[in-house]
């Protein structure tokens, strides 16, 4: 027998969140009627809706504009880190690491997914570097292929619109994570690791 339709459009709702299959969808739509709290997280659903928006000038996900980081006068604002999703500004200020600004993509170049340069926030980007104060853009977008493509589109839009002028481009570093033991490890972990491998000696004892 047939779902009711406003049950049947629930599921069809959750089958479109990333990694959720129809199975998964009909789970959580039976919990949803099954439990209580069905209700609120409605109500929590609209106002995350109503009240978040983009940061104009990092385009981060924010309650107030501009955002909490851009707005702070003891970050560094001549540092940008680019990111591609909201989770990695999350990641990297719960870590404490990093004291300048983002620039969130809102995705990665996957164009085998439909993610185009032109679905990316690459041309604010360009206009931030652009307008000066700039001494230095990380590329901090994830060390895949769909993050490697993205860091790269990014160096090309900023090289081809700044040319001699752009500021510092620099890409995090990669290798072999602290603790971790080498049979473990991915292929191309140990790539980066290698290719960015430092000479020691004289230096490493004086440490």
């Amino acid at each position: 027998m047939a779902y009711p339709e406003p049950l049947a459009q629930l599921i069809e709702a959750f089958e479109r969140f990333p990694g959720v299959g129809r199975v998964t969808a009909e789970r959580l739509a039976f919990h949803l009627l099954r439990d209580a709290s069905g209700s609120k997280l409605a109500r929590i659903i609209d106002r995350a809706l109503a009240e978040t928006r983009r940061c104009s000038s990092c385009a981060n996900i924010t309650a107030q504009d501009p955002c909490k980081i851009c707005s702070d006068p003891a970050r560094d604002g001549s540092l940008i880190a680019v990111v591609e999703e909201p989770r990695h500004v999350e990641a990297l200020e719960r870590a404490g690491v990093f004291i300048g600004h983002y620039h969130v993509l809102m995705g990665s170049l996957n164009p085998a997914e439909g993610t185009e340069l032109g679905h990316l926030a690459l041309g604010h980007l360009v206009d931030r570097v652009r307008a000066g104060g700039i001494r230095e853009v990380i590329l901090a977008t994830d060390p895949d292929s769909e993050g490697e493509a993205t860091a790269l589109a990014v160096v090309e839009a900023i090289e081809s619109a700044l040319g001699d002028e752009r500021p510092t481009l620099s890409r995090l570093a990669r290798g072999v994570p602290a603790g971790s033991a080498l049979e473990y490890l991915h292929k191309g972990i140990l790539e980066d690791a290698l290719e960015g491998r430092r000479a020691i000696g004289k230096r490493m004892k004086e440490h």
